[in-house]
């Protein structure tokens, strides 16, 4: 009995033995795998490519395939070339040319206008979208990619021109082979991966490369190699790592941090260096447009080609944490739900989406209508590039109370609405029912902002203070303030430079431009020092202006810093007329004449028609007494461009300041007119004085005065002129009312002491 029992015993301790080795072989497989091959840590993530991620995100990739992002770039061949090349004539409306599209072999050719104005033959390299248009890149010398001015309309099946269409020729930066259609610097960004741009600005060349020559994951999710390499590892040797190890965090962002990833692309921006496609700060790597006259109406409603960012950036659903999303899938980019079904995945159904909400119908005169969509009220839209409809997605309440007072359009008179229908019709029913109320809108301000009224800068202070505005109206605010430098905007751009918002510091210090040296040098200087890029390199920018030696020599390091990424900044744009002309600015203020000088003419080169860096020039013409060459460029400006009331105020008084009084004067004129800017009426009216017009004189400088009644020059002028005509008692009585309205009003008592009273 003995044997058996110590068998057993064996056959047990064995067992043991096993499970215990069965229990302990996933840590010790664990740990051989983490001992022999540990994942690399220093080494920076590379780009991968997306058919890496299709191995274990099938689902999402095969999303993402035939997407717009997919498709937004490709090499122009028999499966992505959309258009009619097979010899197919089309002849522009605008310039009456005949373009021909055609095939050569495998190739694809264009027969058209060229770059001296003749015809030539270009052969079709890329493919840039898909629908509702694709348009066609041309290889040029000097490693451009011009974009042509005759897409095709993929819904109508059919060539059609492009806008812009007022288009001066071959030498218009806007000709279809100029800087205004250059692929590189105009596109190329947002429709490739790991796009380096590669300018030379003495070359004024490219060597533009891509990683993945459409819109792939790494665009989003950063470069993807650390990942892959994590993901290649058996699952139980995965070391513990945060994101999954990927370099942009894209799952469970709220609304502010996911529109940090489309925002790069999908806004209206200036670009401050190439996309490297990494977590940051937004104004780390550009700078929103904001809402600006001729991009924007007043009220933020979309105008020209502004994209989404600035406009959804203005909703309430942003405000309320609605994310991009909630709405499009994030690899197809279709939208989750159709029609109102989408809205009311977060909106009740049985509050809005009913007739007595909309009060719209579902069929209108026995057809099918669509008025009752929540789109064609709060998201009408505008067709951008003459075929591609896009909804402007601030997601606002018509107003065409709005529309009365500023002309801004409203989702009632909008395409295929009731167009047929005034304004007034709109706005009685509108009211019968909505009732009468109506809340204030931002919109009011800045467009009393724009137009400079005087009384427009209590109520901008009020927009740039107001934390529960939008972040761009609030800046956009802050940039109209630069026209009323008085302690109360100093004070407001003061405390916008202490905001949490990067694009608010950035606003305030470039409207405190015309601001005291002793106000720019104390409010400036402490941003030298600001972790966001574009906030340092303006407050460099800004600081420029002034002797180095008025800085702290603690501050002074700090200011090269910022002074050569500004540099960089602008360097990287150089093939913009804009870029040149804030290097030509940055020499000025550094006192550097010929680099100056060199910087705004080549602005100049670039796009004939930019007409800044034209004034900039006269300016410094000006300085250095060739008032001649001054006279002529801005004479060129206002001819172009009558309406530039600045510049026909600074026409005017350089002619002033050469004595041609009788040439100055309707320059003045239309400027003080135009402006409605009481230092431009009391120019003009020292030069009506000159010419001996005592009455137009006279009515200049009471509105001078009306406009700004406290402005001691303007009195003087004035009174000097009635004392000087033999009006005593009207120098007399402007004296007594402004001492009434302004008991502290210096020149106003010394003038009643002079006249003995």
């Amino acid at each position: 009995m003995s044997q058996p029992t110590n068998n057993i015993s064996r056959w047990e301790r064995i067992a043991l033995i096993a499970a215990v080795v069965i229990l302990l072989s996933p840590a010790l497989y664990l740990f051989k795998a983490q001992t022999i091959e540990p994942l690399p840590v220093a080494e920076p993530a590379q780009f991968v490519g997306s058919e890496k991620c299709k191995k274990c995100h099938e689902t999402a990739y095969n999303k993402w395939r035939g997407s717009h992002h997919e498709l937004a770039m490709a090499e122009a061949n028999e499966t992505t070339v959309l258009g009619d090349f097979d010899d197919a004539h089309y002849t522009d409306p605008y310039n009456n040319v005949t373009s021909r599209f055609y095939r050569k072999d495998d190739k694809f050719f264009v027969h058209t206008e060229g770059p001296d104005g003749l015809p030539g033959e270009f052969e079709i390299a890329y493919t840039f979208g898909v629908t509702p248009l694709q348009q066609y890149l041309v290889p040029f010398p000097d490693g451009r990619l011009q974009c042509l001015n005759i897409a095709w309309d993929v819904v109508k099946k059919q060539w059609y021109r492009l806008p812009p269409y007022e288009v001066e020729g071959p030498d218009d930066w806007l000709h279809w082979t100029r800087g205004g259609q250059t692929w590189n610097t105009m596109c190329a960004e947002c429709h490739s991966t790991r796009l380096s741009k590669g300018y030379d600005p003495d070359k004024e060349s490219y060597q533009t490369t891509w990683f993945e020559i459409s819109v792939g994951c790494e665009a989003c999710h950063g470069p993807g190699s650390t990942h892959i390499a994590w993901a290649d590892r058996p699952p139980l040797a995965r070391t513990k790592t945060e994101d999954y190890a990927l370099t942009v965090r894209t799952g469970d962002l709220d609304t502010t941090e996911q529109i940090k990833l489309c925002a790069p692309c999908h806004s209206r921006r200036f670009q401050l260096g190439d996309n490297l496609h990494a977590e940051g700060e937004l104004l780390d790597l550009m700078v929103p447009q904001l809402l600006s006259e001729g991009l924007y109406y007043p009220d933020g409603q979309i105008l020209e080609e502004v994209y989404v960012y600035g406009s959804f950036v203005q909703s309430k659903m942003y405000q309320h944490g609605v994310r991009c999303s909630d709405c499009h899938d994030i690899h197809s980019l279709k939208r989750h739900k159709e029609k109102n079904d989408l809205c009311t995945q977060c909106h009740r159904a049985e509050v809005y989406d009913r007739k007595d909400h909309h009060f719209h119908k579902r069929t209108h005169n026995d057809q099918p209508s669509d008025g009752y969509l929540c789109v064609k009220c709060h998201m009408p839209g505008r067709i951008y590039m003459g075929a591609d409809y896009r909804p402007d997605h601030s997601l606002r309440i018509p107003r065409p109370d709005l529309s009365v007072k500023l002309g801004t359009p409203n989702a009632c008179s909008a395409q295929a609405c009731h167009a047929d229908k005034s304004l007034a019709w709109n706005v009685e029913h509108y009211t019968k029912w909505y009732g009468e109320a109506r809340k204030p809108h931002y919109g009011t301000t800045i467009a009393a902002g724009r137009i400079r009224q005087p009384e427009a800068e209590a109520e901008l202070i009020r927009l740039a203070e107001d934390p529960l505005l939008p972040a761009i109206v609030r800046a956009t605010g802050l940039e109209l303030l630069r026209d009323y430098p008085s302690v109360a905007s100093q004070s407001s751009l003061a405390k916008a430079l202490e905001d949490d918002d990067a694009l608010l510091r950035y606003t305030a210090i470039r409207s405190l431009e015309y601001f005291d040296a002793e106000t720019r040098l104390k409010r400036i200087a402490p941003k030298l020092y600001d972790p966001v890029k574009a906030v340092r390199i303006e407050a460099a920018m800004m600081l420029s202006a002034l002797p180095k030696e008025r800085l702290r020599k603690d501050d002074r390091e700090a200011f090269d810093r910022g002074l050569a990424e500004y540099r960089e900044a602008m360097l990287y744009n150089a093939d913009f007329a804009a870029q040149r002309y804030n290097l030509g600015n940055l020499a000025a203020n550094l006192g550097k004449g010929p680099q100056a000088i060199a910087a705004y003419e080549k602005s100049i080169a670039i796009d004939d028609q930019f007409y800044p860096a034209k004034v900039n020039l006269a300016m410094l013409y000006n300085r250095q007494g060739k008032n001649r060459e001054a006279e002529k460029l801005l004479r060129e400006v206002v001819e172009r461009e009558p309406e530039l009331y600045e510049v026909s105020y600074s026409l005017g008084l350089l002619l002033a300041e050469m004595q041609q009084y009788q040439d100055a004067e309707p320059y003045l004129g239309k400027a003080a007119a135009g402006m409605n800017y009481g230092r431009a009426y009391y120019n003009h009216g020292q030069v009506l004085l000159v010419l001996k017009r005592p009455k137009l004189a006279e009515k200049a400088l009471l509105t001078a005065l009306s406009l700004n009644p406290q402005n001691q020059d303007f009195f003087v002028a004035l009174a000097d002129a009635y004392l000087k005509s033999g009006q005593t008692e009207k120098a007399r009585e402007l004296a007594i009312n402004m001492s009434l309205q302004f008991p502290d009003h210096k020149a106003a008592m010394e003038l009643l002491r002079y006249l003995g009273r």
